[in-house]
């Protein structure tokens, strides 16, 4: 079963918000407690809290910066 394309840019939201708030919310936990035992515990409680955060700033902010990109950036000779 494939997804409609037009649910794709919420689609693409979801993803790269996802993608992001794991290896960020890992890194950060790490660096800061190191491993522990309650690491993954804590990580998923780390991405719980942010992804709500993360997912609609992303469907908001992709746009623009789709824009700014477009503005300081040469189109390709193809």
């Amino acid at each position: 079963m494939r997804i409609p394309a037009k649910y794709a840019n919420v689609l693409f939201g979801g993803m790269l918000s996802a993608i992001m708030v794991t290896v960020i919310s890992g890194t950060v936990l790490l660096k800061n407690q190191g491993y522990t035992p309650e690491f993954f515990r804590h990580w998923f409680q780390g991405f719980i809290t942010a992804w709500p955060i993360a997912f609609p700033t992303v469907l908001v902010v992709a746009p623009r910066v789709r824009k700014w990109v477009a503005r300081l950036t040469e189109p390709s000779a193809g």
